[in-house]
């Protein structure tokens, strides 16, 4: 795990363009013959696109993040009918198992996973809703991040940037099925099987990587003197957060309301939580442990019957500290 950022930040860059960079530096150096990766739909700027980029210029219309379900793997064929041999993919998770599941039989001579985290995701339309409720200008809205120090950034068109404390967002006024099942029980927030996985969580106000390979140590090598990069830092406590964030799923997976903080003490609350939450590899860790919490708790709600196929072994040790042990019923074939 690194710590890094591009030494000369990309234009237009979500963070400093490390993904972009990658990517563009593949197609420079003749490494791959297409970069398969989302752009923005013509027709709306939120809205994900796949697209085969055979041109490094080309990276450059994919920067930043964009909010909801696109079929990146439809394009897998037809880079094989067009006669691609060797090539890049950036995905999240659930696109990344998929084009694991599917490597073999695709045939290319050479597949590089540009991985990033991903915790949850919805229809872009319902974005659009979660945009008009924490904006009276949403149509204005070119940027919007979920940083590490507790805050969303949203950057405008003419210049303006608003940072919004997490404690403040309207999630409560979201509908219960805004984020679907599937997301609400990954418990993949790392991106495990992409060769490099390129967040933030982890960067504390640089992005985070996490490289799990020689392919993966192949990737960050192409960018040279151009990435700086340090060994992460980390602080704070996550037990605290886990455990409040556990009494808010277990209400809300039992169709209760979430309790809400008054609105005089969210303030307070917000400016303490960067300065006394976790921080760094901490934050990751209590990101990783939440999703593991609210997996167990919304399929024992909702699909109890499938405990014991969609529960890795390995996330009953991460959910036991905070009271979370399975049944003889919830325990799969590969149970610890």
């Amino acid at each position: 795990m690194l710590r890094a950022s591009l030494a000369v930040p990309s234009v237009g860059a979500q963070w400093t363009g490390i993904t972009t960079r990658i990517a563009e530096r593949l197609l420079e150096t003749g490494a791959v013959d297409a970069v398969l990766t989302m752009a923005p739909d013509p027709d709306d700027k939120w809205k994900p696109m796949p697209v085969l980029v055979t041109k490094a210029e080309g990276m450059a219309q994919c920067r930043g993040m964009r909010m909801g379900y696109a079929p990146l793997l439809a394009l897998l064929e037809p880079a094989r009918a067009l006669g691609y041999k060797r090539l890049a993919v950036v995905g999240i998770p659930c696109q990344v198992y998929a084009l694991r599941a599917l490597e073999k039989s695709l045939g290319f001579e050479r597949l590089y996973v540009i991985g990033t985290p991903c915790s949850d995701n919805t229809t872009t339309a319902r974005f659009h809703q979660f945009l008009e409720l924490i904006s009276e200008e949403p149509d204005n809205i070119t940027y919007l991040e979920f940083r590490a120090d507790y805050h969303v950034e949203i950057r405008y068109t003419d210049g303006r940037v608003k940072a919004i404390p997490f404690l403040m967002l309207p999630l409560s006024q979201l509908p219960n099925d805004f984020f679907p099942l599937t997301c609400r029980t990954c418990v993949d927030y790392t991106n495990v099987l992409a060769d490099i996985t390129v967040g933030y969580m982890g960067g504390q106000g640089e992005q985070w990587l996490i490289v799990r390979n020689e392919r993966g140590e192949e990737l960050l090598d192409l960018l040279g003197d151009e990435v700086r990069t340090t060994t992460p830092g980390t602080g704070g406590n996550r037990q605290g957060p886990v455990k409040g964030f556990l009494k808010n799923v277990e209400r809300a997976a039992g169709g209760l309301p979430l309790r809400r903080m008054p609105n005089w003490l969210r303030p307070i609350v917000g400016w303490l939580m960067p300065r006394v939450g976790p921080k760094g590899v901490e934050f990751a860790r209590a990101r990783v442990e939440m999703k593991a919490v609210e997996t167990v708790l919304h399929l024992r709600r909702e699909k109890p019957a499938r405990m014991k196929n969609m529960v890795p072994a390995h996330i009953w040790p991460l959910v036991e500290p905070y009271g979370l042990v399975p049944t003889p019923e919830e325990r799969g074939k590969d149970a610890l």
